[in-house]
């Protein structure tokens, strides 16, 4: 007879059927998997050698990040009684942080000897890292006077004894550890040195010319630590580095209903500092009674030690890249890259004229952000603009964009800014940015409770007599100008109004806290994303059970959302082929057998952060959306995320042209295997090498050069035709004078520089509809003709009606001159 429990054990196997774990896999083991390919780009000898050590330096952040956020969490819950388990693997968050442990070793293994090895040849080439062991006698006089000059009135040798409890160590922060022998009876004691963070971590040392010496500040501390605990002598030294959890929270929950939310995150972010440890890195030696007073002192088991040779936060490598010797540079780094102007948007005119005539699309880091920040900065002065409101995530710290904002908001224009304070490590750069536009007179609202404001939105809004046009501007990146510098994104600059109607909308749900409004073009978490997806994979399925050739695209950072996962695996074996490139995480593995057979998936590592999230559905891919989403359940489901189509043809062509590139990688590109490992991409025999992201940066040069020539050619043939009709003019009106000769026209650029826009695509759009969906109603668009002035991108040094009122006369001055230099090229004379 079964027991009650097995009966309702029983019934809940038949209402949920199990999950199949055979085509996923764990997300944190993907996660490591990808981080250490991270640290490959450190090992490929075609990187230039300090790029490789920048690697070296990546991959320990993103450790860090991992260890804080992903373990720091998960040992919380490996505390309860009932453990939640993970839907990819099966396993209890206690086992995944067994299995994390196990993988640790191996990993940090690698990443110390590449270190080495890398710091080796530099040394050989005049970039040289001092070590205390090998000091000369020069650099030890250096050091020493050093430390007694700057170093020793600023630190704070503290002695552990049971009169001085072990202090509170700070999250992340460096600090000197050392045994030491007293002059008493008293057992040996603890010696604590923390790195003064307000001190220049990387000392130079005078060196012969044309080579670079340096040595750390933590190591002048060590090479002076007899010193520095007077009548104590140090039995040992290492240097420490406490990681704490950082996964606090997430979704905002603990606030006062009076309190202001800026005052509830700068106390999260002050709790941080002292959260629980998960792991303690030592670089050095120490002795086990000495270890084991730490360890205890950090309530830390044995596995949560992590020993090394190596230096201990590996920031300071970006920081010495500007004193490499000149003659190194092409050696030592990549050729130095300038984002490229966008070849179909002239900068000499209104950005805003342009945007309302086609759509524009942005493709950074190979296109500058330019023409988005100068349109922005346009509006601020527009008399016609009445409006600005965006989500705000990541904020540079020296934002152009942000004090174009504030100028708007200075001008009377209504400016409302989403800033989310919930962005992880940029929380206090995102709240001093909030009280300044507050401050500048902007409406600053924050994040709705529970879910996180992830999209990448902007919209512009004019009025042009009694009727209003909008600019939408959508990204799949953050409004950053440091990282449009260096992440793979794209920016959508649009004026259709049904796109304009769905962000007015949108803008409209934020600040009534709605999130469930229904959209037409636009698909936004947490209600409408989800089920867009499904609807193009279910779309591509159908198309497959009949016959017909169906394929879908995704490029994402990482895929983990079980049902999106399970609805891939359900198109393959309907015979749907799924091409994905992956940058991270990816818990669903292709290609096995009756499963993912027809799923394919690759990751793309390089120089620039592959960062862009792209959804193509069809073999002619006629619907393609971009996003600031990836598919991950906390994206899908507990953020406030935006999906946005592609309509222009163009636009559509570009999207296609760039993610077939892509997907032709052969050098930077590995392959996902069955088991959940990366693999080189393998070559086709006589297959050229072929590295998709230099190879967009030459086509982003080229570009450009090709429509720097035909504007040039064009002012040319606007110019001399303007001469000719004078020339004609001035003939008629005075028979007498001498005609000018002919003028020939430009010869049409030739070469590689001459390269045409990409060819349109010729299949329609298709924009898949949320049931039932409200139609919007079209606005009228007025179209004005181009300004004769340049849109000015430094601020005005008068006010907008004195600019106005003095155009005219400008004008009449400039054509007066115009006319001069006419007559003076026709007749010869001056007057």
């Amino acid at each position: 007879m079964p027991s009650k429990i097995e009966k309702k054990q029983a019934a809940a196997k038949l209402r949920k059927p199990p999950r199949d774990f055979s085509y996923t896999q764990n997300r944190e083991l993907s996660w490591l998997r990808f981080d250490n390919r991270v640290l490959d780009e450190a090992f490929d000898e075609s990187v230039p050698l300090f790029e490789r050590l920048k690697f070296v330096s990546i991959f320990e952040s993103n450790l860090d990040e991992f260890l804080m956020v992903r373990v720091g969490g998960l040992s919380d819950l490996a505390e309860l009684k009932k453990q939640p388990v993970d839907n990819k693997s099966n396993m209890t968050a206690s086992e995944q942080v067994d299995a994390v442990m196990a993988e640790m070793p191996g990993l940090l293994t690698r990443w110390e000897s590449i270190f080495k090895s890398i710091e080796g040849k530099l040394d050989t080439l005049g970039v040289h890292r001092a070590r205390i062991d090998s000091l000369t006698p020069e650099e030890r006089t250096f050091v020493t006077r050093y430390f007694q000059a700057y170093v020793s009135p600023v630190i704070s040798p503290l002695v552990i004894d049971p009169r001085h409890p072990f202090p509170n160590l700070r999250n992340g922060a460096l600090y000197l550890a050392c045994g030491l022998d007293g002059v008493t009876d008293e057992e040996s004691l603890l010696g604590l040195i923390e790195i003064p963070a307000s001190m220049n971590r990387v000392v130079e040392i005078p060196s012969p010319t044309g080579t670079y010496s340096y040595i750390l500040l933590e190591d002048v501390i060590l090479a002076c630590l007899d010193s520095c605990f007077g009548s104590y002598k140090p039995l040992d030294r290492a240097l420490i580095r406490v990681t704490r959890n950082a996964d606090i929270d997430p979704d905002g929950e603990g606030v006062e209903e009076e309190e202001d939310y800026r005052q509830h995150m700068k106390r999260i972010l002050k709790k941080r500092l002292r959260l629980q440890p998960v792991v303690l890195a030592v670089s050095g030696s120490l002795e086990k009674a000495t270890l084991k007073t730490i360890r205890k002192a950090l309530e830390l088991s044995r596995r949560s030690v992590f020993t090394c040779d190596i230096p201990l936060n590996l920031g300071y490598v970006f920081g010495i890249e500007g004193k490499i010797p000149e003659h190194l540079h092409n050696e030592l780094l990549f050729t130095p890259f300038k984002p490229q102007p966008n070849p179909t948007i002239d900068m000499s005119r209104s950005i805003r004229e342009q945007v309302l005539r086609h759509d524009k699309l942005l493709f950074y880091p190979y296109e500058a952000m330019n023409p988005f920040l100068d349109l922005v900065h346009e509006a601020a002065y527009d008399p016609e603009c009445i409006s600005l409101r965006i989500t705000l995530y990541r904020v540079a710290k020296q934002s152009r964009l942000c004090e174009s904002l504030i100028d708007a908001a200075e001008n009377g224009k209504e400016v409302t800014v989403l800033m989310e304070l919930r962005a992880r490590f940029d929380e206090q750069n995102n709240i001093e940015w909030a009280e300044r536009l507050e401050e500048a007179g902007c409406t600053v609202i924050y994040g709705s409770e529970g879910f996180k404001c992830h999209s990448k939105i902007c919209q512009l809004t004019y009025r042009e007599g009694m009727a209003l046009t909008r600019l939408t501007l959508l990204g799949t990146g953050n409004f950053n100008e440091k990282t449009a510098k260096l992440y793979s994104d794209f920016m959508l600059m649009t004026a259709h109004p049904g796109i304009g109607e769905d962000a007015n909308l949108f803008f409209r749900n934020l600040s009534l806290g709605n999130l469930r409004g229904d959209y037409r073009f636009l698909g936004v978490a947490p209600v409408g994303l989800k089920p867009l997806i499904m609807r193009g994979l279910d779309r591509e399925i159908q198309r497959a059970l009949v016959g017909e050739p169906a394929r879908v695209f995704f490029k994402l950072n990482s895929l983990t959302d079980r049902e999106v996962i399970d609805k891939i695996a359900e198109a393959s074996c309907a015979g749907v082929r799924v091409d994905m490139i992956i940058r991270g995480i990816s818990c669903l593995k292709p290609g096995v057998p009756g499963k993912t057979e027809n799923v394919h998936v690759r990751s793309i590592v390089g120089r620039f952060l592959e960062h862009a999230r792209v959804y193509a559905f069809g073999v002619d891919s006629d619907m393609i959306y971009l996003s600031s989403a990836d598919m991950m359940t906390r994206n899908t489901e507990h953020r406030v995320e935006i999906a946005f189509p592609v309509l222009d043809p163009t636009c559509r062509a570009l999207v296609h042209e760039y993610m077939g590139m892509q997907l032709r990688d052969n050098v930077k590109a590995r392959s996902l295997t069955s088991d959940g490992t990366w693999v080189p991409v393998e070559r086709k025999e006589n297959e050229k090498p072929f590295n998709s992201q230099e190879a967009l940066l030459e086509r982003a040069y080229r570009n450009a050069e090709a429509a720097a020539q035909q504007r040039a050619q064009e002012k040319e043939r606007v110019a001399e035709e303007a001469i000719q009709a004078e020339v004609e003019h001035r003939a008629v009106a005075k028979p007498e004078a001498v005609a000018a000769p002919p003028v020939n026209e430009p010869e049409a650029a030739a070469g590689p520089a001459a390269e045409k826009a990409p060819e349109v695509q010729k299949v329609q759009a298709t924009v898949i509809e949320p049931k039932p969906a409200p139609v919007p109603r079209p606005e009228p668009q007025v179209t004005k003709p181009a300004p004769e002035l340049n849109a000015r991108r430094d601020k005005p040094t008068g006010k907008t009606k004195a600019i106005e009122r003095h155009r005219s006369g400008r004008v009449r001055m400039g054509l007066g001159l115009i006319g001069l230099g006419l007559k003076t090229l026709i007749t010869g004379k001056t007057k």
